[in-house]
């Protein structure tokens, strides 16, 4: 490790050995005990150095030997994600992606944390992040997945689905969103009673009115969690798709669908 003394080449490979993914200062400071404002002055020499490069304030990530630049990018997007916005998960088209229901491919990073982020659509070392906040209890159906050395929750199949039926902007708009679900119905992952639970744990109403439509119009054989969803359904109308003008009420589901949907 050239330019750096022997003390300081001794404390970023113990920094290197004993974190994953990414640095954080109190992490760094667990390890070398030291106190955090030190340790923060530390990884700051070192990423002006070259040897680490900073991806927010208090993170970063190690630089390759072969990388001739400090400015990298991201390894692995979700591994960060974690790092600076846990309790959070992958959801969205970014979890459908990873569950083969979509061939298309999103350049953003789709994560649903119960933090707050000042930021709602920030570009990190050049990839693109959409953060969604949601409440404690709308964590659940998610899968820890290994991303090298580090887990990382992703929403389960049907978690995704639920998400995207909950705000179709998560699956890239109403046509993407529909394309997967029906997808997520030809598929081995269909579980449409866990669907249904879910979606009761969740407690969106329109939720039901969607996928009681979505299961009315492509998968008419599904009579019995058509009939689950219309006992469930609430008072109220709701859009098909939020963001879509809606000029057709499908009055049996409550539902303002845009007109080319609403057509058989």
């Amino acid at each position: 490790m050239n330019g750096l003394g022997k003390a300081d080449r001794e404390r970023l490979s113990a920094v290197l050995r004993g974190t994953k993914g990414a640095i954080s200062v109190a992490e760094a400071a667990d390890i070398l005990e030291m106190p955090g404002t030190s340790t923060a002055k530390l990884l700051s020499r070192w990423a002006k150095k070259g040897w680490l490069s900073r991806v927010r304030r208090g993170l970063y990530i190690s630089v390759p030997l072969e990388s001739r630049t400090a400015d990298i990018p991201l390894e692995d997007a979700w591994v960060i994600a974690d790092k600076l916005y846990s309790p959070c998960y992958i959801g969205g088209w970014s979890a459908a992606e990873y569950w083969d229901l979509t061939e298309q491919i999103f350049r953003t990073v789709i994560v649903l944390t119960t933090q707050r982020p000042r930021e709602r659509k920030p570009i990190i070392k050049g990839t693109e992040f959409l953060f969604r906040t949601v409440p404690d209890k709308a964590m659940f159906g998610l899968k820890p997945v290994w991303r090298g050395q580090v887990k990382v929750n992703v929403s389960d199949p049907t978690r995704t689905v639920l998400d995207m039926l909950s705000d179709p902007q998560l699956g890239g708009g109403l046509r993407s969103t529909i394309d997967m679900i029906r997808n997520y119905m030809s598929s081995e992952k269909k579980d449409l009673g866990l669907l249904i639970k879910y979606a009761d744990q969740l407690g969106n109403g329109a939720v039901f009115k969607r996928l009681g439509f979505l299961l009315e119009k492509y998968a008419e054989n599904e009579q019995d969690f058509i009939g689950q969803c219309r006992d469930r359904l609430t008072t109220g109308n709701a859009k098909l798709d939020p963001a879509l003008k809606a000029k057709k009420l499908i009055t049996r589901w409550r539902l303002w669908v845009p007109e080319r949907w609403a057509k058989g």
